[in-house]
C-alpha cells in the first residue's frame, strides 16, 4: 500500500515537474530572445536607414515630423512613435527600444497564437524559430518599421482567432485596430489585408451564426479601405509622381521583381520563394531545409481531416491562411508592384513561414520535443554564428566603438573651419554622431549638393540622388562641389564615408596613391576619413 502510494505520488511529482516546465521553458526562450535584441540593438551603430528615421522624426513640431515621414517610402505611424519616443533618450539603444520590445512580445503573440490554432509542442517550435531568426533579431533591433508590423500582425492573428472562439466583439475591435497599425507602419501590411480579409471571409462562415461579429469585422473591413484609400491618393500617388518606386524596382531590388526578359514565371516563383527563406534565416541550408519544412507542414494540413480544437479553423483553412501572403506576394512581384524574394520587404511573411514549418517539423518522426528543440537550436545558432550570406555590414566592422573612434579622430585631426564631404547615407550618421542634428536634406526641392553647419566645420552633402559616392565619380563630384560654393584651388576637402557597402576606401588608398587621398584613416571596412585637394590629381586614376 505504502509502495503504491508512493509510486503515485512520484508520478504526480513528475507530472507537476512537466507542468512547470512547460510553462516556464516558453518564458525562459521569450527573454533569451529579448536578450539576443538587446545586445545587437546595444553593440552596432545607426545604419543610414535608421538615421534616416531618426532625422524625419527630429523636427521641431509634430506636424513637420508628419511631412518628413511623408518624404519616406513607408506610412508615417514609426516616426511619429520616434517623435515622442526620443524625450526618453536618443542613444542607440534607446531609439531601438521599441523595435525591440515590438519584435519581442510579436514572438510571445506568434506563440500565443500557435497554440490556439495548433498544439503546445507546435507552438513552441514557432516560438523558437521567431525568437532566433536572425533576420528577425536583427530587424527587432533597428530604428526600422518591421517590427512594428510583425506586433500588429501578430495581434491580428491572435485577437482574430479569439474574437471568432469566444464570439467577442471587444476583441474583434482589437483586431481591426491592430489591422490600422499594421496598415499605418509598411506597405506590404496591404498584402496582410488582404491575406486575413480572405481568411476571416472563409472563418466566420455561415455569417448568420455570428451575426453580430460578422458586423463588427465588416465595419473594421470598412475602416480599413478607408484608411488604404487616403494612403494611396496622398502618399503612394506622390511617391508614384517622383519615381521612387520605379528607381528602386530598377536598382537594388531588380531581382526581387519579375521581368519578363530575365526568366519566366515558374522558375522566378520558386527562386524567390527560397531567397525569402534563405533572408528569414540568414543561411542557404538552413533557409533550404525551412522551405521544405514550410511544404511538409501544408501537405500535412491538407492531408488531416481533424482541427486541433474544435472551434479553431480546419486544417485546410490554416492551409489558405499559410499559402495565400506567398501567391499574393508572388503575384504582386510578377505584375511589378511589390517585391519577393530575400529582402527586408518580405519580411511580413515570417509568422505564416515560421508557422508551416512549424506543423511541418511537428509531423517529424522521432516525435519527441526535446529532439526536435535539439536540432532546431543547432540550425539556429548555425545561422546566428555563421550567416551565409552575410549582412551588408559585417559584425566587425559595425560596432558602435569604430563609428564613436572615427567621430574622435575626425575632431582631433581635422583643424576648425575645415570644409567636410559627405554623400547622402553618410551624411546622414555624420549628422547624428557629429553634429548632433541633421545636415542632409529632408524637404523637396532638393539641391545636388547643400551645405550645413557641424561645429566648427562646415559639411557639404549630396543629394538622395547621390545615396553613396562611386570611386571613379567622385573627381567629378568634387570639382562640382569647388563650382558650387566656389572653392578655390588647393583647397583641403575633409571626405567622411561610411554606412553600407562602399567602394570608396579600396579604391583611394590602393597602391600608392595616398597622395590623393592623404592621411587615409579606415575605421573597420565600413568607415573611412581622408584628405582631398581641390583642383588636384584625379582621386583615381581611370585606367584602374
Amino acid at each position: 500500500m505504502s509502495e503504491t502510494l508512493a509510486n503515485k505520488e512520484t508520478t504526480l511529482d513528475g507530472r507537476e515537474f512537466r507542468s512547470r516546465l512547460d510553462t516556464l521553458l516558453p518564458l525562459f526562450v521569450l527573454l533569451a530572445g529579448l536578450g539576443a535584441r538587446l545586445i545587437e540593438a546595444k553593440d552596432y551603430f545607426l545604419n543610414p536607414d535608421e538615421a534616416l528615421h531618426y532625422l524625419s522624426a527630429s523636427q521641431p513640431s509634430v506636424d513637420l515630423a508628419y511631412k518628413a515621414a511623408l518624404t519616406n517610402a513607408h506610412p508615417p505611424l514609426l516616426i511619429l512613435v520616434l517623435y515622442y519616443w526620443r524625450a526618453l533618450g536618443q542613444s542607440e539603444l534607446m531609439l531601438r527600444m521599441p523595435s525591440v520590445l515590438a519584435g519581442t512580445a510579436c514572438c510571445w503573440l506568434v506563440y500565443l497564437w500557435l497554440k490556439q490554432i495548433t498544439d503546445r509542442s507546435t507552438a513552441f517550435m514557432g516560438l523558437l524559430l521567431f525568437s532566433f531568426a536572425p533576420s528577425l533579431i536583427g530587424l527587432s533591433a533597428e530604428v526600422r518599421q518591421y517590427a512594428l508590423l510583425l506586433f500588429f500582425m501578430a495581434g491580428c492573428l491572435y485577437l482574430s482567432e479569439r474574437a471568432i472562439q469566444e464570439n467577442s466583439r471587444p476583441l474583434m475591435v482589437l483586431f481591426s485596430l491592430c489591422l490600422y497599425g499594421a496598415l499605418l507602419t509598411h506597405y506590404s501590411s496591404l498584402l496582410f489585408a488582404f491575406t486575413m480579409g480572405v481568411y476571416m471571409f472563409l472563418r466566420l462562415y455561415p455569417y448568420g451564426k455570428q451575426p453580430a461579429l460578422v458586423a463588427v469585422w465588416v465595419c473594421g473591413q470598412i475602416g480599413a479601405l478607408a484608411l488604404i484609400g487616403y494612403f494611396l491618393v496622398t502618399h503612394v500617388e506622390r511617391l508614384r509622381r517622383m519615381g521612387m518606386p520605379q528607381e528602386i524596382a530598377e536598382t537594388w531590388l531588380r531581382k526581387s521583381i519579375f521581368h519578363a526578359g530575365d526568366n519566366n514565371v515558374v522558375v522566378f516563383a520558386s527562386t524567390q520563394t527560397l531567397r525569402v527563406f534563405t533572408y528569414l534565416f540568414s543561411h542557404g541550408l538552413v533557409g533550404t531545409l525551412a522551405l521544405l519544412a514550410f511544404l511538409a507542414g501544408l501537405v500535412s494540413l491538407l492531408g488531416r481531416k481533424i482541427p486541433w480544437n474544435k472551434n479553431g479553423p480546419t486544417p485546410r483553412e490554416l492551409a489558405i491562411l499559410f499559402a495565400l501572403p506567398f501567391v499574393a506576394n508572388c503575384g504582386a512581384a510578377i505584375g511589378g508592384l511589390y517585391p519577393y524574394g530575400g529582402t527586408r520587404h518580405n519580411a511580413f511573411l515570417a509568422p505564416f513561414a515560421i508557422g508551416g514549418a512549424a506543423i511541418g517539423l511537428a509531423s517529424w518522426i522521432p516525435a519527441r520535443l526535446w529532439a526536435k528543440s535539439l536540432v532546431l537550436g543547432i540550425a539556429l545558432a548555425l545561422c546566428n554564428f555563421f550567416p551565409a550570406p552575410p549582412p551588408l555590414i559585417r559584425s566587425r566592422n559595425h560596432s558602435v566603438a569604430l563609428m564613436r573612434n572615427s567621430v574622435n579622430y575626425l575632431r582631433q585631426s581635422v583643424p576648425p573651419g575645415s570644409v567636410l564631404l559627405a554623400d547622402y547615407q553618410s551624411g546622414l550618421l555624420l549628422g547624428y554622431y557629429a553634429c548632433g542634428h541633421g545636415i542632409v536634406q529632408v524637404f523637396p526641392p532638393l539641391q545636388r549638393f547643400a551645405k550645413a553647419d557641424c561645429g566648427p566645420y562646415t559639411v557639404i552633402t549630396a543629394g538622395t540622388q547621390e545615396w553613396r559616392f562611386n570611386a571613379n565619380d567622385l573627381p567629378d563630384q568634387l570639382t562640382k562641389v569647388a563650382e558650387t560654393y566656389g572653392l578655390a584651388p588647393g583647397t583641403k576637402v575633409w571626405l567622411f564615408d561610411a554606412g553600407w557597402i562602399t567602394d570608396l576606401a579600396p579604391a583611394l588608398t590602393r597602391g600608392n596613391q595616398h597622395h590623393d587621398c592623404s592621411e587615409p584613416h579606415t575605421f573597420g571596412e565600413n568607415i573611412l576619413i581622408c584628405s582631398l585637394t581641390v583642383g588636384g590629381n584625379p582621386v583615381v586614376s581611370r585606367a584602374n
